[in-house]
């Protein structure tokens, strides 16, 4: 059986929302990158180096990342050696089946969220002002109240009066309380009064917002250390996951954002948003590839409930759709 063919089986057996949500969200990337990928591959009848040298740019060009690209086009020529494959058209399903494996997790529990019952669940969002951390935020809470959870939300970026304005309108939009303090306050005192409400009233998730920008990245990293003291203080072993939210339109200084993020704020995973918004989405590939931190979460839309959990099955599904049908089609025919 074809990659594309168990692919698509295995795509049947999901939610038709959430393969509609990927497939819509990801239209500007599929239409920049694939539609350029089948167009190679139509005009090159033999592969040869001019051939890679395009696909190559076609790949940067979606923000795959230089490095992933590089290994990426290795990859693909021993694999042609190996197979002797000479027509471009056959490469195409090998290219969706390595996007798939580049994606993937080493556990596909990585993406699950570290959430368990009978305590209180500590998610701490961090990330740079303008990404969509409050609005991702507000969004998780609904999710999470839409199964059941009791849910807080903390309003620890006190740097900006307008970030505990907008979260206070996510938490009556979502029907969930907000604790704050006013603008300036120290953000570890913020998160401190949190996690005492949360605990008198037995909540099950307290997400916390915190600052993306100090006077400098210094005080940032201060403040971030000194709210995971008080967190570890309060309820040993929080926080429990450590996101970080990087707007997907923003390409490879997302990618920048992840490293730094990454080494300095412990963070267990991301959250990729606006990936509806930009033809760039395989930046997603190139965090995925070139950090060891899970992407566990993709904003496909604006609606409410357009935060997804990430697939990477779902996600090269929904860049190669047309063409799965088309293959998929082809070697239905031959076997009737």
């Amino acid at each position: 059986m074809s990659f594309f063919k168990r692919l698509r089986d295995a795509i049947v057996q999901k939610s038709e929302e959430v393969t509609r949500k990927f497939t819509d969200g990801l239209a500007k990337t599929r239409d920049l990158l694939v539609e350029k990928v089948e167009d190679l591959v139509r005009r090159y009848k033999k592969i040869d180096d001019d051939f890679f040298d395009e696909l190559e740019e076609i790949l940067i060009t979606s923000d795959v990342g230089v490095s992933t690209v590089m290994e990426l086009i290795d990859d693909l020529r021993t694999e042609v050696r190996k197979q002797k494959i000479e027509n471009a058209m056959e490469l195409q399903p090998i290219l969706s089946e390595k996007l798939v494996a580049l994606l993937k997790n080493d556990e596909a529990s990585d993406t699950a969220l570290n959430v368990q019952d009978g305590r209180v669940n500590v998610i701490l969002f961090v990330g740079v002002n303008g990404v969509g951390k409050t609005t991702t935020i507000g969004k998780m809470a609904h999710m999470f109240k839409q199964q059941g959870k009791k849910v807080l939300l903390a309003a620890g970026d006190t740097f900006r009066a307008a970030a505990i304005e907008q979260l206070e309108v996510w938490g009556e939009r979502v029907g969930v309380e907000v604790i704050k303090q006013q603008q300036g306050s120290d953000p570890a005192a913020v998160i401190y009064d949190a996690v005492q409400a949360a605990k008198s009233r037995q909540v099950d998730v307290l997400l916390c917002d915190t600052a993306g920008r100090l006077q400098n990245k210094v005080n940032l990293m201060e403040e971030l250390a000194k709210v995971h003291r008080v967190l570890q203080r309060e309820l040993p072993g929080a926080p429990h996951e450590v996101l970080l939210v990087l707007d997907a339109t923003t390409g490879q200084n997302a990618l920048s954002q992840a490293k730094t993020f990454g080494q300095s704020a412990g963070v267990t995973g991301l959250v990729l948003t606006k990936l509806d918004g930009t033809a760039k989405g395989g930046i997603v590939i190139a965090i995925r590839s070139e950090l060891n931190i899970p992407v566990k979460y993709v904003g496909l839309g604006e609606k409410m409930d357009d935060l997804q959990r990430f697939d990477p099955e779902q996600f090269v599904h929904a860049l190669f759709a047309g063409l799965i049908e088309q293959e998929v089609h082809d070697e239905e025919q031959k076997e009737a």
